[in-house]
C-alpha cells in the first residue's frame, strides 16, 4: 500500500497593510489541506497517433510541479478519463509519481457510472502509487442521493486512500446536496471536495460545518471560495499558466488581498478565452499547450482539436497576460 504523502504546512503568513481587511482573512493562518492548495487538473498527453504518451505526462508533470503546483489531479475531466482504459490510467498514475516523486500530491480521477468499475479503479490507483482518488457522481443514471451516499461511502471504504469528491452536476447531471455532503464527511477518509455546482451558498453551509477540504473547480471562483475558508483550487487552466494562478493564493496568503484580486482579474481574459468559448477546456489546453511547446498531443474522439482560429485567439490571451507583470 502507498504512504500518502500529505502537504507539510505551510510557514504563518505576515499580514500585510496594504489592505485593512487583510489582518482579519489571513489570522490565524490555515493549516496546509492535505493534498495541497494549487492542484492542476492535468490533461493526458498522447502521441500523434493517439496512444498514450507517457514520456510527455512526465515532462508536463514535472514542469507544472516546479512551476508551483502542489497536487496533480490525473484522469478526470480535463484529463479525458472517459477515453482512456483502465490500464492506461493506472499507467499515467505510474509515470507522473516516478517524474515528480514526493513533490507533489497524485489525486487519480476514478469515477464512472458504475460502483464496482470505480472500486476497482481505485484500488488500481492505490497500487500505482497515487495519493488520493477524485470520485465524480455516477452519470447518466443519474441516482438518488441516497444512493449517491451509499456509492461513494463503498469506494472511500474499499482503500485506505483518500476521497476527494467531484461535484459538477452540469456534465453529471446529478447534484452531490449539501445534507449528504454533510454526512460523508463523517467518513475518515473523505476529505476533499472539487466543487463545480455554482452553489456558492451551499458550498460556504458546508464549509462551516465540516473539516471538508474546499477546492473551487471552477476558474473564477478560486479568489472567491479561498477567502471564506476554500482550500485552494483544481485548474484546467494552470495547464499553461500554473506560477499565475499560484501567485494569486500566495498573494492572499501573505495578506495582500489587493494584489491577490488583481492578479486574479489579470487571468480572467484567459480564463474567459479557454474555459468560456463553447469548447471543452481539455480541447482549448491541448490546443495552447502544443503552440507553446509542451506536451499535450491530441485529443480523442468524440472531441476535436480546436481550429487554428481558435489556437491564435488562445495564443494571444495567453501572450497578453504574460506580457503583464504579476503585480
Amino acid at each position: 500500500m502507498t504512504t500518502a504523502r500529505p502537504t507539510p504546512p505551510s510557514p504563518a503568513p505576515t499580514p500585510s497593510t496594504t489592505s485593512p481587511l487583510a489582518p482579519s482573512l489571513v489570522s490565524p493562518p490555515r493549516p496546509a489541506p492535505f493534498f495541497g492548495r494549487a492542484l492542476c487538473a492535468m490533461v493526458t498527453p498522447f502521441t500523434a497517433g493517439g496512444a498514450l504518451d507517457l514520456g510527455g505526462a512526465r515532462r508536463l508533470a514535472d514542469r507544472l510541479v516546479s512551476a508551483g503546483c502542489d497536487g496533480l489531479v490525473l484522469s478526470g475531466t480535463t484529463g479525458e478519463s472517459p477515453t482512456t482504459s483502465d490500464a492506461e490510467k493506472a499507467e499515467l498514475v505510474a509515470a507522473v509519481r516516478e517524474a515528480v516523486g514526493d513533490r507533489a500530491s497524485i489525486v487519480a480521477g476514478v469515477g464512472t457510472s458504475d460502483t464496482r468499475h470505480t472500486v476497482e479503479l481505485t484500488r488500481a490507483a492505490e497500487k500505482a502509487g497515487a495519493d488520493g482518488v477524485l470520485v465524480v457522481s455516477p452519470y447518466y443514471s443519474r441516482p438518488p442521493q441516497d444512493a449517491l451516499e451509499a456509492h461513494f461511502r463503498e469506494v472511500a471504504d474499499a482503500s485506505g486512500l483518500p476521497v476527494m469528491l467531484y461535484d459538477i452536476p452540469g456534465r453529471t447531471g446529478t447534484r452531490i446536496e449539501p445534507d449528504t455532503m454533510l454526512r460523508l464527511a463523517e467518513h475518515p477518509r473523505i476529505v476533499a471536495v472539487k466543487d463545480c455546482s455554482y452553489d456558492f451558498l451551499g458550498a460556504q453551509k458546508v464549509l462551516s460545518r465540516t473539516e471538508l477540504a474546499y477546492y473551487a473547480g471552477c476558474e473564477e471562483h478560486h479568489l472567491a471560495l479561498y477567502a471564506v475558508g476554500g482550500a485552494g483550487y483544481v485548474s484546467t487552466v494552470a495547464n499553461v499558466v500554473p506560477d499565475r494562478l499560484r501567485s494569486v493564493l500566495d498573494a492572499f496568503d501573505a495578506g495582500d488581498t489587493s494584489r491577490a484580486a488583481r492578479l486574479q482579474q489579470q487571468a480572467m481574459e484567459l480564463v474567459e478565452s479557454m474555459m468560456a468559448s463553447g469548447l471543452p477546456g481539455t480541447v482549448t489546453a491541448k490546443g495552447l499547450l502544443g503552440d507553446l511547446g509542451l506536451p499535450a498531443g491530441p485529443v480523442r474522439s468524440p472531441l476535436r482539436p480546436a481550429d487554428h482560429e481558435t489556437v491564435v485567439a488562445l495564443r494571444a490571451a495567453y501572450d497578453r497576460l504574460m506580457a503583464r507583470p504579476a503585480s
